[in-house]
């Protein structure tokens, strides 16, 4: 990255940037033609090369009579309200430059507003910026060069493309090719700012587990995404650096075993997994016992009594792990890593007794588009699970008042199947700004018409104990998104989500998810109170890949940002559409992939 001149930063820092790249990015948002005029345009800026031959001085005008000898002919300027200074600026007899805006009334020529310039012949470019204009100008002059660019990383028909931006040979409208140059040239500032961020630490576990054995044991053939996202993480950790690996998988596509191949890569050296809640501890826990019979395992919680962990080889626990005292680990694990602050994320691995860093692995349930993917991972390394286990069957309908006696009946016919149905309200208590009822409000209409209705929410401190009920006993459970993440309901064939438009569409590709877990027919349906049709419901309702419907999310909400700390924070480009440049970012990866080799 090219330094930037010292004096120069100040400037630099009230314009937001670090760098030659990013101030190449402010584009003008006009240019002032000041080459001479070959003729005059009714309502355009012109240029004049002309002597004063007249001042004519009224109440409310100043007019100025000029002869043009660029154009041959007498031109009649006009200042309204003029400043008791400008008379002055109109020596009879000079001549010099002026400036103004031409107009063609009553059949002749006037110039609106004539200002005398200092030169002619360059079109002078204007920016909307915190600095002065002239400022600015000269920062643009003094470090918008081709080679200045080059130096500063940019491929050059890209650095060619910016530097003309800002010294055109003629104003015209932003091309294909310079929209193309600032979007190359926004991802690439950015990607490159992940980079340095990026911290490699050498670590001293190196991976030797026989993977592949224990694949041949299990009952059923992993996907070709799980394969591959194993052979990702084998070669990570049996590197010499730490890994640092994002492992992003959609609802049902078997992360879990990914998981469970991780630990037996890394055996016998320990791993450590951190999950968000105790039921999706006690869930992996489970998996873990019994695909992993040969390994000693531990399941810390709140409830656990502390005590030594250094005989077991895997140990699975909620935050409570990061009040515990945790043996040597070569591997340590999140997942659902979104529902941890980074603080506690990286509380985890320095909480592990470890001479050289442990590899470090993050695991979520919330879909993201190839692009970001690809932007993300300049910071971090990133496998995508793209396929499932087996395809879902669920059918997703947007309904509405009129449709509730039609949804009553399928309610009543799936509870006759011994199936079991989720109802997702917007909120736990009554609200003037929104138009659906809260749960409070519902609850007394299910309770009276059906058996065996649970009740949670995210307040609601007994709510994994509700869960737990509601899955060995209950026909219908309310609950807000609480339900987003989390327990297994192998009977949910049905989620019923109340005011649908409220919810982003990933967290609605997560709620129906959590229907057709083990192959039941699945219904979801999307209540809402708007009349008329509505695009993002109706693209969802036939979208079934969690990966296209990030890639929905963007086109109807911003996209994510790292530099942040959260990939879904709501960075914006300016320039950029992750939602449509993919092709795009692969160039600035390909090409930063290339610079680093």
């Amino acid at each position: 990255m090219l330094s930037l001149p010292s004096e120069e930063g100040e400037k630099f820092h009230r314009l937001g940037i670090t760098s030659i790249t990013a101030l190449s990015l402010i584009a003008p948002t006009s240019f002032e033609d000041r080459r001479l005029s070959e003729e005059l345009i009714h309502n355009a800026p012109c240029v004049i090369d002309a002597t004063v031959e007249h001042v004519v001085r009224t109440p409310k005008t100043l007019k100025i009579t000029f002869f043009a000898h660029n154009l041959e002919c007498v031109i009649e300027g006009v200042i309204f309200h003029p400043k008791p200074y400008m008379i002055h600026q109109f020596p009879r007899g000079e001549r010099a430059f002026f400036s103004g805006k031409g107009q063609w009334e009553m059949g002749k020529w006037t110039i609106v507003h004539p200002m005398k310039i200092s030169a002619v012949g360059s079109l002078v470019p204007i920016y909307k910026t915190p600095l002065r204009a002239d400022v600015m100008r000269r920062l643009v002059e003094k470090n918008i060069t081709v080679e200045n660019l080059i130096a500063d990383g940019l491929p050059a028909h890209i650095a060619r493309e910016l530097y003309a931006l800002h010294f055109p040979d003629f104003p015209r409208p932003l091309g294909e090719q310079q929209y193309h140059a600032l979007k190359f040239g926004e991802l690439f500032e950015y990607m490159r700012r992940l980079r340095l961020k990026r911290r490699f630490h050498k670590t001293s576990y190196r991976a030797s587990g026989d993977v592949k054995k224990w694949m041949k044991t299990l009952p059923f053939e992993l996907t070709e995404d799980q394969k591959k996202a194993i052979g990702e993480i084998e070669g990570d950790l049996k590197g010499e650096n730490g890994s640092r690996r994002m492992i992003v998988g959609d609802v049902g596509s078997g992360k879990t075993m990914v998981i469970l191949a991780s630990v037996i890569l890394m055996h016998p050296y320990r791993s450590i997994l951190m999950a968000p809640t105790t039921i999706l501890a006690a869930q992996l826990y489970e998996e873990a016992q019994k695909f992993l019979p040969n390994l000693r395992i531990a399941l810390v919680s709140n409830a656990t009594k502390k005590g030594s962990l250094e005989e077991y080889d895997f140990i699975i626990g909620t935050h409570a792990l990061l009040h515990r005292s945790l043996p040597e680990a070569g591997l340590v694990m999140v997942d659902e890593q979104h529902r941890f602050g980074t603080a506690q994320r990286h509380a985890l691995t320095k909480l592990t007794e470890n001479d050289t860093s442990p590899h470090y692995l993050q695991f979520s349930a919330t879909p993201i588009p190839r692009t970001q993917a690809m932007i993300d991972s300049a910071h971090i390394d990133v496998s995508l699970i793209v396929q499932t286990p087996f395809t879902k069957n669920i059918t997703t309908r947007i309904i509405g008042k009129t449709d509730f006696p039609r949804l009553l009946d399928r309610i009543r016919f799936e509870i006759s199947q011994n199936h079991q149905v989720l109802i997702v309200y917007p909120l736990v208590e009554q609200s003037e700004s929104i138009d659906y009822q809260s749960i409070e409000e519902a609850r007394g209409y299910w309770e009276k018409n059906f058996e065996n209705v649970y009740v949670t929410h995210g307040k609601d401190k007994e709510k994994e104990a509700v869960l737990m009920a509601f899955r060995e006993k209950g026909n219908i459970l309310l609950a807000t998104t609480v339900v987003e993440v989390g327990i297994s309901l192998p009977r949910l064939s049905t989620v019923v989500i109340v005011g649908a438009e409220r919810l982003g569409l990933s967290t609605l590709h997560q709620l129906r998810g959590r229907v057709s877990r083990t192959g039941l027919q699945g219904y979801c349906y999307l209540y809402t109170n708007k009349s008329g049709k509505n695009e993002r419901l109706e693209s969802f309702s036939t979208c079934t890949s969690g990966f296209e419907i990030a890639a929905l999310d963007l086109k109807f909400r911003s996209s994510g940002d790292l530099l942040e700390g959260s990939i879904q924070s709501g960075k914006k480009f300016r320039w950029a559409d992750i939602g449509e440049d993919e092709e795009v970012v692969r160039e600035v990866k390909n090409y930063l992939d290339l610079q680093k080799g």
